[in-house]
């Protein structure tokens, strides 16, 4: 599932891109977002005003400081503010968001500077059940996989 509302995308930025698995989860992540920066500030806020209908209104986020080169308590969104929190030492590469229904979703977060092949293939293991064993594993994955945006597989190596 991708963001409906990805089309609403302002000139100088990119429509959101986020991966979302189907519901219920069959792996601990609900999906992957890549972000356009680190600026959690304005990736939050756009993410929050572009998330996919129906699956709740994002109502707080837990982030992984090493992420963000920002730490805010709340950020401002188009209807309010959504608070915001992290755990010290946390470096999972997560986003828990926290809906109105109470709902926690998990998203992996992809690393802004990722090339387009990286990127989209993050995006894609994000929802791949078994794809790797925690988020880090998956980026790691994906950056030894495809460098340089050439895709080298196992097979290849032979």
């Amino acid at each position: 599932m991708t963001a409906p509302n990805s089309t609403d995308a302002t000139p100088d930025r990119q429509p959101l891109r986020l991966r979302m698995t189907e519901q219920p989860r069959t792996h601990p992540l609900d999906g992957g977002w890549w972000p356009q920066s680190r600026d959690l500030t304005t990736e939050l806020a756009d993410l929050v005003d572009n998330f996919p209908d129906g699956m709740g209104r994002i109502v707080r986020a837990t982030f992984s400081p090493p992420d963000w080169e920002d730490q805010p308590r709340r950020v401002p969104i188009a209807r309010g503010y959504v608070q915001t929190g992290f755990a010290a030492g946390d470096d999972t590469h997560v986003i828990m968001l926290r809906t109105s229904e109470r709902t926690e979703l998990c998203l992996l977060v992809i690393p802004p500077g990722m090339s387009d092949k990286q990127g989209e293939e993050a995006l894609e293991a994000a929802i791949t059940p078994r794809y790797a064993s925690s988020p880090g594993a998956i980026l790691d994955l994906v950056r030894e996989r495809i460098v340089d945006d050439r895709v080298y597989d196992d097979e290849d190596d032979e």
